[in-house]
């Protein structure tokens, strides 16, 4: 059932006394089900702050089928003011590890931006004492929580700062790739965000690759064209990640119905999600999956047919150069690339997000959780930005995986 209920305001000797800011809500509503708040939920979207991994269309299809496989537990924190109005929802799971319970913004390694959707004016409202009362004020409603860990959040959305970001302990370990897109002109925010070697480099692998034939870049629309875009996207990326020796994300059957759910349309509502597919002879040699959400594309992983004797023109490239360009003619003001370090982002993309990590813990238990939490979020970051570390830590990372194997 639902759960529901009425925050007050702060009382002298109240914990939260000490925090400075106003308060822009009046009341907390902790809900357990998803669909029971869709139309509030999408009203809401539609002028709020929000990155497209946390729109309704991306995250109910993540907790029916992934959330489901794994029997995660999910609390969604609706904050209203005095007039009921909705000022922020922020989607949350509630995880356990080593005896300790905590929250987090759903969608995990699968969601590239961890971030609640706020109305403009309230975001901008809060300062860091604020922000900090109003989380604090969301993990007693849901209660028996050590802890809130939002990782992976923008320092800022659409301009203004995101609340949750302004507790931040410091900088994610990575940050996320962008480029600002000239609506109806692909080349011109081509030759902008490129460098000329760059570009220069890409039209000698277009005019290799045409060598092989005529190709097309679709969007899978139909529930056929969906199946077989992911079943190629599915495969391709496995025989990457086995080529890589690590583990592959994707594997799991709830993966599938996943992409399959949130690509397709449901209700006369736009999928959130698009999958393009970048075909040769009928053959499918590069895919893309994004996520969409009011004028932005966000990248959320995209592969390529590492047999085809097209690799060496990489096709993965001449795919996403099409799709900045379909982008730009469809009228969308911002194109990301996801979070963590790849050569291809640099080389496509002129501006970042910046990303921050907060912790905030609400018992001792949390308070000792979050130490080591931040630590090893803080090691992380210090190794991605050492070339030699990094290298260091993939060998052993590598090392590790080989004895593990070889012990099964």
């Amino acid at each position: 059932m639902p759960a529901s209920l009425r925050i007050p305001e702060a009382r002298p000797g109240d914990a939260s006394r000490s925090l400075s800011g106003g308060r822009g809500w009046a009341s907390i509503a902790i809900e357990t089900d998803i669909a029971a708040i869709e139309a509030e939920w999408r009203g809401f979207e539609a002028q709020a702050l929000a990155t497209p991994y946390q729109a309704y269309g991306w995250v109910r299809p993540f907790v029916e089928t992934v959330g489901a496989a794994h029997d995660m537990v999910f609390r969604y924190a609706l904050l209203r003011d005095d007039g009921g109005v909705l000022c922020a929802l922020l989607p949350l799971v509630i995880t356990r590890r080593s005896g300790i319970r905590f929250a987090e913004i759903i969608g995990g390694k699968h969601a590239n931006y961890h971030m609640g959707l706020y109305a403009s004016g309230f975001a901008a409202s809060l300062d860091a004492g604020s922000a900090t009362l109003m989380l604090t004020e969301i993990g007693r409603a849901i209660g028996g929580l050590d802890a809130l860990i939002f990782v992976n959040q923008p320092a800022q959305w659409q301009g203004i700062a995101n609340p949750a970001a302004l507790l931040a302990a410091g900088p994610s370990p990575s940050r996320a790739y962008k480029l600002a897109l000239i609506a109806g002109n692909g080349e011109a925010t081509l030759k902008r965000s490129m460098s000329s070697h760059a570009r220069k480099k890409l039209k000698n692998k277009r005019s290799r690759f045409a060598d092989f034939g005529p190709s097309t870049l679709s969007r899978a629309r139909a529930p056929t064209e969906i199946a077989r875009a992911i079943d190629v996207f599915l495969a391709q990326k496995a025989e990457r990640f086995r080529s890589m020796g690590v583990p592959d994300p994707f594997a799991e059957p709830a993966m599938r119905a996943f992409l399959t759910a949130a690509a397709s349309s449901e209700g006369g509502q736009p999928p959130v999600v698009e999958l393009y597919t970048l075909d040769l002879g009928g053959t499918c040699v590069a895919t893309y999956v994004g996520a969409v959400h009011g004028a932005r594309f966000s990248g959320m992983a995209t592969s390529f047919d590492m047999t085809s004797e097209t690799v060496k023109t990489s096709p993965g490239e001449l795919l996403l150069a099409d799709l900045i360009r379909l982008k730009c003619a469809e009228g969308y003001a911002t194109f990301d690339l996801g979070v963590g370090e790849a050569r291809y982002k640099t080389t496509f993309c002129d501006d970042h997000d910046d990303l921050v990590d907060s912790f905030l813990p609400l018992t001792l238990k949390g308070r000792l959780f979050v130490r080591v939490a931040q630590a090893k979020r803080e090691l992380k970051r210090r190794i991605k930005s050492s070339p030699a570390a990094l290298k260091l830590a993939q060998r052993a990372s590598g090392w590790l995986r080989r004895r593990e194997a070889a012990g099964d």
